[in-house]
């Protein structure tokens, strides 16, 4: 109240200027923020999973450890020689031997040599003289497949030499053929189970080998490995 007893009045300004409300923001506008949130993660990850692929690519093509001829190695040669090899050729448990012919190999008459530059297989046994030699007792099986030109007739066979019999060759495994084949070539193959000693040396023999097939170092093989 007023000291001349009327009662006080307030003027109130009805077009004073207001501070302003912030936009309330709308649910379609909240749906976008979250989709691109979510297309931000997607294109992280795609990201990170092609560094990780280029980097397992970098690794995988990366050159392998430079290491000597399998075959001479275990073989326990020693070749100054080197190759590049996978690193998961794991080497025999027992041995093994596996020859194919060459251009080196120089055969005698009746007598197949074998190459030692097609990267021949050879552990736990040696070759010399044309022969394979046991190094370890066993059962060995035992095999060589010989292909022949057109001929009417040819041997083709495995033998074994012995300390057990010496001056003696065994045969082990024989083929004939006593008529004209009706292909240009034949191919003959031999097989078998056999207890070899130490020492023993086992080699092919055919009829003459001024009819074998060379052209191809897989056309002749001779080998033989423990069971």
């Amino acid at each position: 109240m007023s000291t001349a007893g009327y009662p006080s009045v307030y003027v109130v300004d009805t077009h004073a200027t207001r501070p302003p409300v912030p936009p309330r923001l709308s649910q379609k506008g909240r749906r976008g923020d979250g989709v691109q949130n979510l297309l931000i993660l997607l294109v992280s990850l795609a990201l990170c999973g092609m560094a990780i692929e280029a980097c397992f690519i970098y690794h995988l093509y990366q050159p392998a450890k430079t290491e000597t001829s399998f075959s001479r190695q275990i073989a326990g040669q020693d070749d100054t020689s080197t190759t590049e090899i996978p690193s998961l050729v794991i080497p025999p448990s027992k041995p093994v031997a596996h020859l194919t012919d060459g251009l080196d190999a120089v055969h005698g008459k009746t007598i197949m040599a074998w190459s030692m530059e097609a990267d021949p297989l050879l552990h736990e046994m040696d070759y010399r003289d044309m022969s394979l030699i046991i190094q370890k007792e066993g059962y060995y099986y035992v095999y060589s497949k010989v292909s022949f030109f057109d001929t009417d007739y040819f041997n083709h066979s495995i033998h074994r030499n012995t300390e057990l019999y010496a001056g003696k060759s065994i045969p082990l495994l024989l083929s004939k053929q006593n008529e004209r084949p009706k292909r240009r070539r034949s191919n003959s193959y031999l097989g078998g189970v056999f207890h070899l000693t130490k020492n023993d040396a086992i080699y092919v023999e055919v009829s003459n080998t001024a009819n074998v097939v060379k052209h191809k170092s897989i056309e002749n093989v001779f080998g033989a490995y423990m069971i």
